[in-house]
């Protein structure tokens, strides 16, 4: 009789998980408390996976010799706590992927960055000639990539929440880019415990392995100087980035690659070093970094209408988040914030908006709180809950050479289903107004 698996949660990692599990010869059994998406059920009937959704049957759940759950399950689910008092194991997706993983990973995690720093480091492993696959947070589950197809090498971004159900876990290179408070209701509210699960992508390397991170970052720096400090091997002197591994040793001016702003000569010296140990040619990581072209909502130029430039941020949720992305440009800036709050600190930013902001337009239900903050810091403030309205006004009180910020600060579920949904309507809206202008200046 084959081993009994149970995996929690029916999304991209439950069912990458569930594919896998399967393909290996496992009695697997999904189990998901909300309805499961279409295409991913189809996926478990088309691999005969039996599950159930809308509910946790406690006796079909534990009874498994090893649970595989979900990042999005906290620990004080009702149903994981039956599952610990029955004394059974339980890990996440990537431990479990990783025991079938023949090939090296590069792992990547951090407050903010990560999906930019992935998706580079991923670019660049490519471009550089290697068999590498993109996982974890972006893109696909590693457990499906696994489950397909064995690669030299595995690209992952990488959750603090995965991190927490790692037990052996081992990347050969790991990237820590930041530490910020985010999460903390998952972390009972201790910083010290978000750290320390950060810190769990390091937790059972080797001298064999590679650890990157970014020294001068405020609480990754000095929790690395307490655990293990072995010197840095990159450095940025302005915008030009410094590199010194093994034999190679050269520079790399911002200028050259197509990611701006000071938060993203972290994230590139991160890749690049990444790329670097793993053995990538110089030239062709150079080449790499001029065709990157990076996700959508992360500081992603639009449109230029009338001299003036839209750029998309919606991912920016956090205000850490909107530091690197004020930080960015010079100005003058039209920034777009609002949705719902999450306890944010608007004195981070407080000094980079009355430098370089001109107007804020307040985009969410309840503003208050924006308003509050930055009444006596911005001279023009503006409301609205419609995106299209939103662009005109932006048009109106900007100036050629101006940007047109989106990056909120907040979450977006007031107006929008998601961050995505947010940045697309931005971007949607953003595009209809420059055809109407075109046609408006013939």
């Amino acid at each position: 009789m084959s081993e009994r698996i149970v995996i929690l949660g029916a999304g991209e990692s439950g069912t990458g998980a569930a594919i896998l599990a399967k393909a290996k010869g496992y009695d697997v059994f999904v189990s998901d408390q909300s309805k499961i998406k279409d295409i991913y059920k189809s996926e478990l009937i088309e691999h005969s996976i039996q599950f159930e959704e809308s509910t946790h049957t406690e006796e079909l759940i534990t009874n498994a010799s090893l649970i595989i759950k979900s990042p999005g399950i906290p620990d004080k689910a009702e149903i994981i706590k039956k599952v610990k008092a029955k004394k059974i194991a339980i890990i996440d997706e990537i431990e479990f992927a990783c025991r079938f993983i023949k090939g090296k990973i590069i792992a990547i995690t951090g407050t903010n960055g990560k999906t930019t720093t992935t998706l580079l480091t991923y670019h660049l492993m490519r471009e550089a000639g290697f068999n590498v696959a993109l996982a974890g947070n972006v893109g696909e589950s590693l457990a499906r990539k696994v489950a397909h197809e064995q690669h030299d090498w595995y690209v992952i971004e990488i959750s603090s929440f995965q991190l927490d159900g790692t037990k052996s876990f081992r990347p050969h290179i790991g990237i820590l880019l930041n530490i910020t408070p985010d999460h903390l209701d998952r972390y009972d509210y201790k910083m010290e415990n978000y750290i320390d699960s950060k810190f769990k992508l390091a937790h059972n390397m080797n001298e064999e392995n590679y650890f990157i991170y970014y020294k001068d970052d405020a609480v990754t720096g000095e929790e690395v100087s307490k655990r293990n400090n072995q010197g840095s091997y990159a450095y940025a002197d302005n915008a030009i980035m410094n590199f010194n591994y093994h034999k190679n040793s050269f520079s790399v001016s911002q200028a050259d690659t197509s990611l701006k702003g000071p938060h993203n000569l972290i994230n590139t010296m991160a890749a690049v070093s990444a790329v670097l140990l793993a053995g990538g040619d110089v030239d062709k990581i150079k080449a790499g970094l001029k065709t990157f072209k990076n996700a959508p909502h992360r500081l992603e130029l639009i449109a230029i209408i009338d001299g003036v430039e839209f750029v998309n941020d919606s991912k920016a949720t956090n205000v850490d988040s909107v530091v690197y992305g004020l930080g960015s440009y010079r100005g003058p800036l039209v920034w777009i914030a609002g949705g719902i709050d999450k306890g944010n600190d608007y004195s981070i930013i407080e000094e980079q908006v009355r430098e370089k902001v001109r107007a804020l337009i307040c985009l969410g239900k309840e503003n208050d709180k924006l308003k509050a903050a930055f009444g006596n810091v911005v001279k023009e403030i503006y409301e609205t809950q419609s995106v299209k309205e939103l662009v005109k006004i932006a048009l109106r009180i900007s100036k050629p050479g101006d940007v047109v910020l989106l990056s909120p600060a907040c979450a977006s579920f007031d107006l929008f289903k998601n961050y995505e949904d947010r940045g697309n309507q931005f971007r949607e809206a953003v595009l209809e107004l420059k055809k109407q202008t075109e046609r408006e200046s013939v």
